[in-house]
C-alpha cells in the first residue's frame, strides 16, 4: 500500500502487527476448541489465554534461520509459554492459520468498505433528489441527443451502487470464512467440530470443503466486485471530467481557497479527484486479473498466490475505501452550473427535438420512412447554418401541409421529457 493512497483506518489492519495479531487469535480460537473437545486442559489454555505473545523482532530473526514465517512465528509464540506451548499450532497446518487470519482481516477491511458504500449511496440520492427536475442535455456518443435531467444521472449512479451493494454483500459472505482442517483439507489431525467451532468464535463461517487452503474463487469473485465498484466511481469520475471541460462547464469540482491548479498557469481549475480516483480504479481492476491467476495451483496447494496476495489484498481493500470516500467528498463539494446546464440545451437550436417533429409526422399518417428523411435535411440545414430548428419547419411547405404553427411550436416543450421521471424515482424506491 502507497500511504498517499490508504487511510489509516485500512493501514491498521494490514500492517505487520494486525497481521501477527490475527494469526495468535486463530492459534488461540483452536487452543479453546481443543479445550472444549478435551483435548486441552483448563489450566493450559487459561495459561496460553494468559501468556501467549509474539516480538516483531524476534519473529523477524527466526525467519532468517528458518526461512517460514509461520514457523517463526509460532517460535516466538511458544518462547512466552511454558510447558503449555505444546498446544499450539496442534494438528494445524501453515494455511489454516494464515488463511483464517487472513479472512478475519478482509472481514475488518469489509466493513469501512460497507460503510464508505452507505455513505455514498446515501449522498447519490440526496442528489438525485436536489436534482431531479434540472432539465440538461442528455448525450449519446458525446453528441446532444435529447433532453434529461442532472437528477437523473445521479439517480442510475444511485441505482448502481444498490446493486454493487448486493454484490459485495454476498462476496464478503463468502470470503469472510475460515478453514481448520489440515495439510491436504482431510481433517486427518484434526476434526470437523474444531473448524466450526474455531469459525464460530472468530465470527466468521467455515467453508464447506478445502484443500490446504480455502478455495481462490472465492478471492476471484471477491477482487471482481471491488473491480465493478472501482469501475463505478470512475464512470462518475468521467462524467464529472467531462461536464468540468471549458467548453461544457455544466459541473464542476469544489475548489478550497489556496488551491493551486497549475505550477504554470494560474487560472486553471482542474478535475484533479476525478482524475486520480480514474487511475486508481484501473490498478484495482488490474488487481483483479491477478486473482483470476490465483485460481490455478497446483494440485491440493502451492504458494504462488501467497506472494500475490500480499500485495492485491491489502492495495485493492485500501484502494477502494480510498476512493469511495474521495469521490463522496468530490461529490459533496461538486458545483452545478445551471445557467451553463441552461445554456447548452439550447446550444443545438432545438435539434434535440427533431425525433418528437418525426412522431408527430408519424402520428399524422406518415410512414416513419418518409417522416425521417424530411425532417433529416431540415436538421442538417441547422447544423449547417445555426439556424432554429423551429423556425426553418415553420418556413417548410411540406411540413406546414400537415401541421399548424401552433402544432409545430408545441413540440419545443422541455416539460414533455419529464413527465415520467416521478416514474423512474419510483421503480428505484425514491419519492420525489
Amino acid at each position: 500500500m502507497i500511504d498517499r493512497y490508504a487511510r489509516p483506518e485500512m493501514q491498521k489492519i494490514w500492517n505487520r502487527q494486525s497481521q501477527f495479531q490475527s494469526w495468535l487469535d486463530v492459534e488461540i480460537a483452536v487452543v479453546k476448541a481443543w479445550n472444549k473437545d478435551g483435548k486441552v486442559p483448563d489450566q493450559d489454555l487459561e495459561l496460553i489465554e494468559k501468556k501467549a505473545k509474539f516480538d516483531l523482532d524476534r519473529i523477524d530473526e527466526l525467519e532468517s534461520q528458518t526461512h517460514h514465517d509461520v514457523i517463526a512465528f509460532t517460535r516466538s509464540v511458544s518462547e512466552s509459554l511454558g510447558e503449555e506451548r505444546k498446544w499450539i499450532h496442534y494438528g494445524l497446518t501453515s494455511t489454516d492459520v494464515v488463511d483464517t487470519a487472513q479472512s478475519l482481516r478482509l472481514k475488518a477491511a469489509n466493513e469501512i468498505i460497507s460503510a464508505d458504500l452507505e455513505t455514498l449511496k446515501t449522498t447519490l440520492k440526496e442528489l438525485s433528489i436536489k436534482y431531479k427536475d434540472l432539465i440538461a442535455v442528455g448525450r449519446t456518443h458525446g453528441i446532444h441527443a435529447e433532453p434529461t435531467t442532472i437528477g437523473l444521472k445521479f439517480l442510475r449512479w444511485y441505482s448502481e451502487i444498490n446493486r454493487n451493494i448486493e454484490r459485495f454483500n454476498h462476496a464478503r459472505k463468502n470470503i469472510e470464512v475460515g478453514k481448520i482442517s489440515g495439510a491436504v483439507g482431510t481433517f486427518a489431525n484434526i476434526t470437523p467440530q474444531i473448524e466450526e467451532w474455531v469459525c464460530q468464535m472468530l465470527g466468521i463461517g467455515h467453508q464447506e470443503i478445502s484443500t490446504q487452503i480455502l478455495p481462490r474463487d472465492l478471492h476471484t469473485e471477491y477482487l471482481s466486485v471491488l473491480a465493478l465498484i472501482a469501475s463505478q466511481i470512475e464512470e462518475i469520475a468521467t462524467e464529472i471530467r467531462h461536464l468540468q471541460r471549458t467548453e461544457v462547464n455544466e459541473m464542476r469540482e469544489g475548489f478550497a481557497k489556496g488551491q493551486k491548479g497549475s505550477s504554470a498557469m494560474p487560472h486553471k481549475r482542474n478535475p484533479i479527484g476525478s482524475e486520480n480516483v480514474s487511475g486508481l480504479s484501473r490498478v484495482v481492476r488490474g488487481e483483479m486479473i491477478t486473482a483470476f491467476e490465483n485460481m490455478n495451483l497446483w494440485h491440493e496447494r502451492d504458494i504462488s498466490h501467497s506472494s500475490a496476495e500480499r500485495v492485491i489484498l491489502p492495495d485493492s481493500t485500501a484502494l477502494v475505501d480510498y476512493i469511495l470516500t474521495r469521490m463522496n467528498r468530490i461529490l459533496n463539494n461538486l458545483v452545478v452550473n445551471e445557467d451553463e446546464v441552461q445554456k447548452d440545451l439550447e446550444m443545438t437550436h432545438g435539434l434535440i427535438f427533431s425525433q418528437q417533429v418525426m412522431l408527430k409526422l408519424i402520428d399524422k399518417g406518415w410512414t416513419r420512412e418518409e417522416a425521417y428523411d424530411t425532417v433529416q435535411p431540415i436538421a442538417m440545414m441547422v447544423w449547417n447554418t445555426g439556424q432554429h430548428f423551429m423556425d426553418l419547419l415553420l418556413e417548410n411547405d411540406k411540413i406546414k401541409s400537415i401541421l399548424d404553427d401552433e402544432e409545430i411550436r408545441a413540440i419545443f416543450n422541455y416539460q414533455y421529457h419529464l413527465k415520467n421521471v416521478d416514474a423512474i424515482y419510483q421503480r428505484c424506491g425514491i419519492e420525489a
